[in-house]
């Protein structure tokens, strides 16, 4: 299944979402507008943002003035997660993002950074005017749990004995956290109901756990040209994940011994033998299950919404975040 076919029941939102993201990111400085432009045009799944606008439309959302609200909601989110990226790519040294050079291997990295906040700054912005104290604490709330997450996988780096418990937290806090709160954020427009706007919530956390378990599977099963980034990256930069994890769970003791100097070091000239090990002991199988667990747990969260065009796209969504290759 292509994104394209759950996004076709919102096409007229997210061309809006396009126009507000255009709109917002316009200053009188060259360099900002120069970078902007490169990130936006670079394109991207926007499945935060699209998420938002499903729900909203799925609670049925009323036609009035609240449309320009959750198009610029869904507008704050992807700047928002346009913030992390942009960081990310600098603290990671990444090269390539999307198949294309990152921004920061266009641009350098201190304008990387200084836009990255330029992003967040213009979000916060918007923010103030929806005009809502509610919408403003789940988004501070978010994006302070982002900052927690990055700061926790830092920590991670380069350490093999990071478990399975300890990995999860920083899926939570560092994905999962962004698809969340762009779930809530609808409910709250669309005056849901607490128990309508926990299942949106949880819906949100399992799809956003979901999407970063298979982003993990394909750092070990892709290619470059597929997933758009260069394949053992994870790896490279020292980060555990659960391919990794199960890996050592289930190797013998030299491979053990092969995993964990690669993490401690950051790099391996053994690569090809870790990624052996990986499919030997079926890593990969149980992070794909584990995957598929939490896009059928999101799913059920959807019994609450009656049916409609834009529910089945939110059902779709999740068996997507699964059954990507990118």
């Amino acid at each position: 299944m292509s994104s394209a076919q759950f996004l076709a029941p919102i096409t007229a939102d997210m061309q809006a979402l396009d126009d507000t993201i255009r709109r917002h990111l316009q200053s009188e400085v060259l360099l900002i507008n120069q970078i902007s432009a490169y990130i936006v045009e670079a394109g991207g799944k926007r499945l935060r943002p699209a998420l938002l606008l499903m729900f909203a439309r799925a609670l049925d959302l009323p036609r009035d003035d609240a449309d320009t609200r959750h198009h610029r909601l869904a507008a704050i989110v992807e700047l928002i997660h346009t913030a992390t990226l942009l960081h990310d790519d600098v603290v990671d040294e990444s090269e390539l993002r999307r198949g294309a050079k990152t921004a920061n291997a266009q641009f350098g990295n201190a304008a990387s950074v200084l836009v990255g906040d330029f992003l967040y700054s213009r979000a916060f912005q918007m923010m103030v005017e929806i005009d809502s104290m509610r919408v403003m604490q789940v988004l501070s709330d978010a994006t302070n749990t982002i900052a927690e997450g990055e700061v926790l996988q830092l920590l991670n780096c380069n350490d093999p004995d990071v478990d399975e418990a300890r990995y999860l937290q920083v899926i939570r806090y560092k994905t999962a956290k962004l698809f969340e709160a762009a779930a809530r954020l609808a409910a709250i427009l669309a005056n849901a109901s607490a128990e309508v706007e926990e299942a949106c919530a949880e819906y949100g956390r399992s799809v956003g756990t979901a999407f970063q378990l298979i982003d993990d599977v394909l750092d070990y099963s892709g290619s470059a040209t597929t997933i758009g980034k260069n394949v053992g990256d994870d790896l490279r930069e020292g980060k555990v994940t659960l391919p990794l994890i199960i890996a050592m769970q289930r190797g013998n003791a030299e491979q053990r011994a092969t995993i964990r100097a690669a993490i401690e070091h950051g790099h391996s000239p053994h690569f090809a033998d870790i990624l052996h090990t990986i499919e030997q002991t079926g890593a990969l199988a149980t992070t794909r299950e584990q995957a598929r667990a939490q896009a059928e747990h999101a799913q059920a969260q959807l019994r609450c919404l009656a049916p409609s065009i834009y529910k089945n796209s939110l059902l779709e969504l999740a068996s997507f975040a699964v059954g990507r290759s990118n």
